[in-house]
């Protein structure tokens, strides 16, 4: 029974009926689940566009806030504790809890679709559409999809660290404002529309990686990998990967796996920069990191409201199809992104988790779009391959593997990126298990039991299991929906838990002060000690 002795089963059972109540509609009438999901997608776009795009910009600004502010200062921990992982492993493990597969998804081709069809009505494939096209993909996965990953970690890990309290469920940092109610049916129902988000945003994922990773083994042994049969294969694998790895655990299982995949990937990104059009990739790629910081609060706050007003003004919707559903896409992992962030963050304080989540996931995310995506730009503008052609007649797998194909050694680079892909999709389903299972405790001692890591493993590939059953030739908007979709509760929890950590920080005030002193106060007594110790010996010699 001591397997069992601190199950929340309440949020348990619900999470699994939810889970149960999503995908067998999606398994046994897929026609008319996908006519509800795109349906309610037209709906949440094109009425909550503004909150969305209002709600990254003000977490951006909050968490700079905590940062840079009275608070930043505050160790998640003892007040002199140190960091619990190196900087590279801890690096390494949240930027692969929250970027998955679906970084060499869109890094490879994102820019190709803005090409054709880019922000601001500007004209397709010309020489500002080619600017813009090579910066919104770094701008997505820039520093506000990292300050949205962020911020629910902080109070999950100060109460984790600071107040020693064992819990790891969002109900519980949203305590200041819930009372009472976060330990009853209200904590229940926002725990489990935290776990509804990351299904919506599980199936997204997978289902994007799974026909990616299905048509790169196909390009390597010279079959045919768009086939239902290699993609429900893939998926198997995979899943099996990231149960092992949740099932061994943080150090064991979750640490290794990120650290093998950072030496892949910098392998894999170093190949194509030193191989490729070196200097058109760097070129580049440092003149969108300034256009990026040049139209940064353009690009967050543009909705085109006057698309389609009048009559020279068409309407594109690409603010809707693309930063909405990012922002929404985030959203959905944050909270499992977070959990996780603030698990591994133990000894750092407030100030080094903000800024270095930003700063290493939006430099990490860089270097993909910057080389894998500039490399597929240059083969597009220099004529050497037509990546937009083979992306509108084969989609997106087909059009990555042709990249890839136009590399040296070919093979052997795409059974890279295959095996990278693979082993990112661990990195952020084992996270994801291991987050979940311990938010279905109502406390955890040192790891959440291991049996319900392995069940929330198989049960994360569900989702995307049916989404791959119905998804046809609308998959991208149907993936995309699904993320859009399950985001819309989160807005709500994402203003309670900015609400609740300010409202703590405010409350512990006086001890974090007192705390402050005492470590200044010890450090000042070793200095003066160290001091001493020198000055004997320097009289002695």
């Amino acid at each position: 029974m001591k397997h069992f002795k601190t199950m929340d089963w309440g949020t348990f059972i619900l999470a699994v009926i939810v889970l149960f109540a999503v995908v067998i509609p999606l398994i046994y009438f897929p026609e008319v689940s996908e006519q509800v999901i795109l349906s309610l997608n037209e709906i949440v776009t094109g009425q909550l566009g503004t909150v969305y795009l209002g709600i990254g910009l003000a977490v951006l600004l909050f968490v700079l806030y905590i940062a840079f502010g009275k608070y930043g200062h505050v160790t998640l921990g003892e007040a002199s504790e140190k960091p619990e992982f190196n900087t590279l492993s801890w690096a390494a493990m949240l930027f692969c809890a929250g970027i998955g597969s679906s970084i060499l998804y869109w890094g490879m081709i994102e820019w190709a679709y803005y090409y054709d069809a880019p922000p601001f009505h500007l004209e397709p494939r010309s020489e500002e559409a080619v600017n813009y096209a090579a910066t919104y993909g770094m701008f997505h996965w820039g520093p506000i999809a990292w300050a949205i990953y962020v911020l629910p970690a902080l109070p999950i890990a100060y109460s984790l660290y600071v107040k020693k309290v064992p819990i790891i469920k969002i109900s519980h940092a949203c305590r200041p404002i819930l009372g009472k109610h976060a330990d009853n049916w209200v904590g229940k129902i926002i725990d489990v529309l935290f776990i509804f988000g990351l299904l919506g945003g599980a199936g997204t994922t997978l289902g994007l990686g799974t026909p990616m990773i299905a048509a790169g083994i196909g390009s390597i042994f010279n079959i045919d990998g768009d086939t239902m049969a290699i993609r429900i294969g893939v998926l198997v694998v995979a899943t099996l990967i990231f149960a092992v790895s949740s099932y061994s655990g943080l150090k064991y299982g979750i640490k290794i796996l990120s650290d093998i995949n950072i030496w892949l990937t910098s392998g894999l990104l170093l190949f194509v920069f030193i191989l490729g059009p070196t200097v058109f990739i760097m070129e580049t790629t440092l003149s969108s990191l300034g256009l990026m910081i040049t139209d940064f609060f353009r690009m967050a706050t543009w909705l085109e409201p006057f698309g389609g007003v009048g009559a020279d003004i068409p309407e594109e919707n690409f603010p809707q199809s693309w930063t909405v559903f990012y922002w929404s896409w985030w959203l959905v992992y944050a909270p499992f992104v977070g959990l996780f962030i603030a698990r591994i963050s133990k000894g750092r304080n407030l100030k080094e988790v903000i800024l270095g989540t930003i700063v290493y996931g939006t430099l990490g995310s860089v270097l993909f779009f910057g080389i894998l995506g500039n490399y597929g730009l240059w083969l597009e503008l220099s004529g050497t391959f037509s990546v937009t052609e083979v992306l509108s007649n084969e989609g997106g797998p087909g059009a990555i593997m042709a990249v890839l194909g136009q590399l040296p050694l070919s093979k052997l680079v795409i059974a890279v990126f295959v095996i990278t892909a693979i082993i990112y999709l661990a990195t952020t389903f084992d996270s994801g298990s291991y987050i979940l299972a311990g938010a279905t405790q109502t406390s955890i001692e040192d790891e959440p039991y291991r049996w319900s890591r392995l069940f929330w493993a198989f049960a994360l590939s569900l989702l995307p299991f049916s989404l791959l059953l119905i998804s046809g030739d609308d998959a991208l908007n149907l993936l995309q929906t699904a993320s859009i979709v399950a985001g819309v509760p989160l807005i709500i929890i994402f203003i309670m838990l900015m609400i609740s950590f300010i409202k703590t920080l405010s409350n512990d005030r006086v001890k974090l002060e007192e705390r402050s002193r005492n470590v200044k106060e010890k450090e000042r007594r070793t200095l003066s000690i160290t001091y001493a110790k020198e000055k004997n010996k320097w009289w002695e010699d």
